[in-house]
């Protein structure tokens, strides 16, 4: 059976068994990959379910469709990370939110630190509506059951600050720290549920910034012998995470 096309959509646009998309889905859908009436795709309203749907009318303003399947999607990675990530120039923070995506963050913060090329909180915010859009197509392409969310880009004390009250595992991938490694922490905490992640920008974490998450709980970490760039750092991290807790089997 070839791999459907999937699309999340707002919960309202199903009713029942009756599935409506509008723009810009419909441009995609019949414009983009030149589907027909009899064609399937998959919906998803962002609550777990999958629904696939068999279209029954594609015309230049609405696509309609009727559900014919319901099932609930099982691609969710047990381990929830979030990862803090300091913001990056260029299109390297686009390209953390798609790869994070597609391993299985499940939440995203844009961080605002020391070394941070942009240090605008506003800049980030300005920059919400294409991130979210990247992460959308990220999760349809990878076969997700939720969206990750997008928090408000944050600065780095008040983040530190946040992960303490929350009390959730917190670790600091740092080229400072020569033993600790991921795996020693893991095992240490027993399978964690929730961690959150913090990676830095292209000229890393200050040495007072990891004074201060230490002091606040967050553990810094190796990756091993070699140095990665900030947008390699956070992906290899998740990845290596949700491998150690049994979430890639």
């Amino acid at each position: 059976m070839p791999t459907l096309h999937r699309f999340f959509i707002p919960p309202g646009w199903i009713r029942g068994n009756t599935v409506t998309l509008e723009h810009p889905y419909v441009h995609q859908i019949r414009n983009v990959l030149r589907m027909c009436p009899g064609d399937r795709i998959i919906v998803l309203d962002n609550s777990g379910w999958e629904y696939i749907t068999e279209l029954r009318t594609v015309n230049r303003d609405q696509v309609e469709g009727q559900v014919i399947e319901k099932r609930l999607n099982t691609s969710e990675p047990r381990t929830k990370i979030t990862l803090y990530q300091a913001v990056l120039k260029g299109d390297r923070f686009e390209f953390v939110l798609q790869k994070g995506t597609e391993i299985g963050v499940v939440s995203f913060v844009p961080l605002i630190t020391e070394r941070c090329v942009i240090g605008d909180l506003e800049y980030a915010e300005k920059k919400r509506p294409r991130w979210e859009r990247i992460i959308a197509e990220a999760a349809e392409q990878s076969g997700r059951g939720f969206l990750p969310r997008l928090e408000s880009a944050t600065l780095f004390t008040t983040a530190c600050s946040e992960v303490k009250t929350r009390g959730s595992l917190a670790i600091m991938p740092w080229e400072g720290e020569r033993t600790r490694t991921i795996k020693e922490v893991l095992r240490q905490d027993r399978k964690p549920f929730s961690i959150s992640v913090f990676i830095g920008p292209e000229g890393g974490f200050s040495k007072q910034e990891v004074h201060l998450a230490r002091r606040y709980g967050i553990i810094p970490v190796t990756l091993g012998p070699r140095i990665l760039r900030a947008e390699t750092a956070g992906i290899v991290t998740a990845a290596v995470i949700l491998y150690e807790l049994g979430d890639m089997e």
